[in-house]
C-alpha cells in the first residue's frame, strides 16, 4: 500500500512510511483498494491543501491517524495534505483524506484526488474512463500557439468573440478555446454573460467571500456574424470538429436561445460538416426547444444529482427545476439530438445506492445516450455541508459504472464529447 504524502508550507512534498495512504468517500476515511490505485497519469499535477491536516493509516493498528507536524523536524512545523488533479479521461474514486483545525477558508475550486507514493512512484485513487490522448496537455499551450492566434485574428480582425477566445487560451489555458486556433476537435463558442443558476462550484462567478473563480466571465453578447464566421470556419476545416456553446467563461448559453438558433441556421447554410453541441443546464425549456429546432446535433446537460433537494442546493436554479431539465432532455431525444449528462462526480455521494437508482430512472425516462463523468471541482467539506443529513451507502465509483452498464447496456460511459453522425 502506498505511503502517506504530505506538503511542507514551502511546497516541498515528502513521504512518511510510518503512515499508509488513506482516502475519503463523503465524510468517511477509507483504506484504498489496490485495484483502484493507478500510477499518476501523464498530465496530472499535485497540489497542497492549505490548512488541511493529512490523515494516514497506522500500518500496525489500521487506525486513521492525523499527521499534524513534520515528522522529520524536531520543531512543531505544520504540514498540509496533498491532492492530485487528474487530466481528462480519468475519474477519481477517492478524495484525499484530511482533517481540519479551527476556521478554514474554502479550498480553491479543484477536483482533489487521493494520492500516495509506492516504491518511489506516485499512485492515485482513480480509474481510466475514457481515452486520454485528445486532451493530453502535450497537445496544448504549444510554442506556436501565440502565432496561431495572431494569424486567426488577422483573418477576423474585428471579431470580439475571437478576442475572448484568445484571452481564454493564453490567460486561462482553456483547451476548448485553444482548439479553435489549432483547427481541430471541440472548439468553444461562449455567448452568454448571464446565468439562470448560481452553482456552488461555478468557475466563472463566485461571491467575494468565497473562493476566487479561476476565470472571468464573458462581459458581452457576440453577434450572429461573429459566431457564424468562427463556427463555420472551424466546422469546415477542423479535424473531428465540434463547436460547443456553453463554456467555463460564460453563464448559461440557452439564455441566448434566439442568437444561438439563428447562428446555427446561418452556419448550416455554409457547411454541413461537423457537430454543433451545447453544454447547458437545460432549465430554459422554451429556448432549448428553439435551439433544437434550428438544427442542434448534441446536447450535454450538467447535473449534480437527480434528487431535487440536492439539485437545488448545488445548482441554485433561479426560475426552473429538475422537471424543466427532464422536459428538455426528452425534447432533444425526440428530435434525434444526441444527449449526454455531464455528471458532476463526488465519491461517497454520486455512488450512493439511492442516487444511482434515481440516476438510472432519469436516464431511462429521458433517453440519455451517454454519461460523462466529471470530477466535481469544490472543497470537499463545502460540498458535504450542502447535502441532506442521512446515512449514505456508497458502492464505489468503479462498481457504480459496472452497475450502469449492466442496467443500461446501450449507455456510453466517458469523460468528454465526441462528434456525432448527422
Amino acid at each position: 500500500m502506498p505511503d502517506l504524502l504530505f506538503a511542507r508550507a514551502n511546497g516541498e512534498l515528502l513521504d512518511f512510511p510510518g503512515l499508509k495512504m488513506a482516502g475519503r468517500m463523503g465524510d468517511s476515511f477509507v483504506k484504498p483498494a489496490r485495484k483502484e490505485l493507478i500510477p499518476l497519469p501523464e498530465g496530472a499535477s499535485l497540489t497542497a491543501l492549505p490548512g488541511r491536516v493529512p490523515v494516514g493509516v497506522d500500518k500496525k493498528t489500521g487506525a486513521f491517524i492525523k499527521l499534524t507536524h513534520n515528522p522529520y523536524r524536531r520543531g512543531k512545523e505544520k504540514v498540509w495534505a496533498v491532492g492530485a488533479l487528474l487530466p481528462q479521461g480519468f475519474t477519481r474514486t477517492l478524495i484525499p483524506a484530511f482533517g481540519t483545525s479551527g476556521e478554514q477558508k474554502n479550498l480553491p475550486l479543484l477536483g482533489y484526488t487521493g494520492v500516495g507514493i509506492y516504491q518511489g512512484r506516485l499512485m492515485v485513487a482513480a480509474i481510466q474512463t475514457d481515452e486520454h490522448e485528445p486532451w493530453h496537455p502535450k497537445h496544448y499551450n504549444t510554442r506556436d500557439l501565440a502565432a496561431r492566434i495572431r494569424r486567426r485574428q488577422q483573418k477576423f480582425p474585428h471579431n470580439r468573440l475571437l478576442q475572448q477566445l484568445a484571452t481564454c487560451s493564453l490567460e486561462y489555458g482553456c483547451f476548448t478555446a485553444q482548439n479553435i486556433f489549432y483547427g481541430r476537435w471541440e472548439g468553444g463558442l461562449p455567448v452568454s454573460p448571464q446565468c439562470n443558476a448560481a452553482c456552488i462550484g461555478c468557475i466563472s462567478s463566485q461571491p467575494s467571500e468565497c473562493c476566487p473563480s479561476p476565470q472571468r466571465r464573458l462581459d458581452f453578447v457576440p453577434s450572429v456574424s461573429e459566431i457564424e464566421e468562427i463556427g463555420a470556419d472551424h466546422l469546415k476545416k477542423g479535424k473531428n470538429a465540434i463547436i460547443s456553446f456553453g463554456q467555463g467563461c460564460e453563464g448559461e448559453p440557452s439564455l441566448q436561445g434566439g442568437l444561438i438558433a439563428e447562428s446555427i441556421k446561418r452556419i448550416r447554410t455554409r457547411t454541413d460538416c461537423g457537430t454543433i453541441n451545447i453544454n447547458t443546464n437545460a432549465g430554459d425549456h422554451g429556448n432549448i426547444k428553439k435551439i433544437i429546432s434550428a438544427g442542434l446535433d448534441s446536447m450535454r446537460v450538467s447535473l449534480i444529482s437527480p434528487t431535487p433537494e440536492v439539485y437545488d442546493a448545488y445548482h441554485r436554479p433561479g426560475d426552473y427545476g429538475l422537471e424543466q431539465v427532464r422536459s428538455s432532455l426528452i425534447a432533444a431525444a425526440d428530435a434525434g439530438v444526441y444527449t449526454s449528462l455531464n455528471l458532476l462526480t463526488f465519491p461517497g455521494f454520486t455512488d450512493d445506492a439511492e442516487e444511482v437508482a434515481s440516476l438510472i430512472s432519469l436516464i431511462k425516462a429521458t433517453g440519455v445516450k451517454k454519461v460523462q463523468f466529471r470530477n466535481l471541482n469544490i472543497d470537499p467539506d463545502q460540498f458535504m455541508a450542502l447535502l441532506p443529513a442521512k446515512k449514505y451507502q456508497p458502492m464505489g465509483i468503479p462498481r457504480m459504472i459496472e452497475h450502469l452498464r449492466k442496467e443500461i447496456p446501450h449507455l456510453a460511459i466517458g469523460n468528454f464529447s465526441r462528434s456525432v453522425a448527422r
